[in-house]
């Protein structure tokens, strides 16, 4: 079985504030978009291994055990010990760091494969204890989130008719360095609002609170955003935090 994990973006991102566990609480838009990998699971000839995974494409950093499309099998396997033997061919066109995408679709892979029966609020318990955001791709539609980016709720939002272009620099920016810049503040008024909005309207209503710091120390990023305006662009702005 094949299916095609897709990408998605963050539209405004504001961090409200500090828990006490030392996490942020934000809120922000996923909207899915139309970059994808290719993953497909097939049942293994022998039963020498629980799995082997096979990747292609754009190159991806750590051990086969780190990865989360593995976790998720070890996570399924535990509850269900019937679960068979696989091979997991990746194919990886996404940019480094789409892990929850790939993880929540295997996860939907197995369970329809191997008949597991597991509904689509179990499959995002599953999902969620892989990664804050790894549940949204169960179900894969637009959502304002909550919390640590893992308290989804619905928004009608629909971006057809509209080029999205996706531009990833060659630089590197560390989420922990950029939530040290953040003071956190609740806006005043909330993205779940601001995105029913006409979406000429986002430029001065819709932001990413990691922009001011990031953009300090990455100008040549600020600079992409503002030529992206100079082309006419209707909204433009960085995705998640970095």
């Amino acid at each position: 079985m094949i299916t095609f994990p897709n990408a998605k973006i963050n539209l405004g991102l504001n961090i409200v504030e500090k828990r006490p566990d030392g996490y942020h609480n934000l809120e922000t838009i996923f909207y899915p978009i139309n970059l994808q990998d290719a993953l497909e699971v097939t049942r293994r000839e022998n039963n020498d291994k629980e799995y082997t995974l096979h990747i292609s494409g754009s190159p991806l950093e750590g051990e086969p055990e780190d990865n989360l499309v593995v976790k998720a099998y070890k996570l399924l396997k535990k509850d269900y010990p019937g679960l068979l033997p696989v091979d997991i061919h990746m194919y990886k066109h996404i940019p480094a760091g789409a892990g929850p995408s790939d993880a929540a679709c295997i996860i939907k892979l197995l369970n329809d494969k191997f008949s597991l029966g597991l509904s689509t609020e179990r499959m995002e318990e599953y999902a969620a204890k892989l990664g804050a955001d790894c549940a949204f791709f169960i179900r894969n539609k637009p959502v304002f989130a909550t919390g640590i980016g893992n308290l989804f709720e619905p928004v009608e939002l629909s971006l057809k008719g509209y080029h999205i272009i996706l531009i990833k620099p060659d630089i590197f920016v560390s989420t922990r360095d950029a939530f040290a810049e953040i003071k956190p503040v609740r806006p005043a008024v909330s993205l779940k609002e601001v995105v029913k909005q006409p979406i000429e309207t986002w430029k001065s209503s819709m932001k990413n609170d990691f922009e001011d710091s990031v953009f300090k120390k990455f100008p040549e990023i600020a600079a992409i955003k503002d030529e992206l305006y100079d082309l006419g662009a209707v909204y433009a702005a960085m995705s998640g935090s970095g």
